[in-house]
């Protein structure tokens, strides 16, 4: 009976050990602790996924989301300028500026797919470059043809707004000796012109469409 007596004793007190309020509260607080931190937690974060370019994108290229990387970060009031993660356009946007890889997507670099009626040419201006002539820049291509008396008449413009795309001053294999060479995304309806004008032997030059305000 003793032994009998000291089991049922011993199971009691597991069962109340088990079913001890007390515990039950402990659980609870510590949950709901938990809960409460993460909740403060999420409501500090005010980042945002946006996207960035997985690699170097020239003006002129067809992005879609697999040329694209999610990146969270907090942008503040800047948050309109890039675009939001679910806020891409399902056939993708034509790059309408050079983004180099792991740069943010800024809304202004989305083209229409009307960006497709343009392709790229190398050409190689006389007389240098400006310091103003970068990748992402606007510039009017200017030409001047040889006359009869082998001089050259007045230079007019063949390509207005033409954005660079990137100068290869130092790529042997492009440029020539008359200039360095540089390559502009321009209309494939003036690619002709062009074309015509560097197998004439035209006088070229490339000039800044527009200048930053100084001072």
């Amino acid at each position: 009976m003793s032994r009998r007596s000291g089991r049922t004793q011993s199971h009691a007190r597991a069962r109340a050990f088990a079913l001890d309020p007390r515990l039950a509260i402990g659980i609870v607080l510590v949950v709901a602790s938990v809960v409460g931190v993460v909740s403060i937690v999420a409501a500090a974060d005010d980042s945002t996924e946006v996207y960035a370019a997985a690699s170097t994108l020239t003006p002129g290229d067809r992005v879609l989301s697999s040329d694209l990387v999610v990146r969270n970060v907090k942008l503040n009031e800047a948050t309109d300028r890039y675009i939001a993660r679910g806020e891409l356009p399902p056939e993708g946007f034509i790059a309408t500026r050079p983004i180099e890889a792991g740069e943010l997507v800024p809304t202004s670099s989305l083209g229409s797919h009307d960006g497709l009626s343009l392709t790229s040419v190398v050409v190689s201006p006389h007389g240098g470059l400006s310091g103003t002539v970068t990748p992402g820049a606007s510039v009017d291509v200017w030409a001047s043809a040889e006359t009869e008396s082998g001089e050259y008449g007045a230079p007019g413009v063949i390509i207005s707004g033409a954005i660079v795309v990137r100068l290869l001053e130092d790529d042997s294999l492009v440029t020539s000796a008359q200039g360095s060479a540089i390559e502009l995304l321009v209309p494939r309806s003036r690619v002709a012109r062009v074309l015509e004008a560097m197998a004439n032997g035209d006088v070229l030059s490339v000039i800044p469409a527009n200048l930053p305000a100084k001072g």
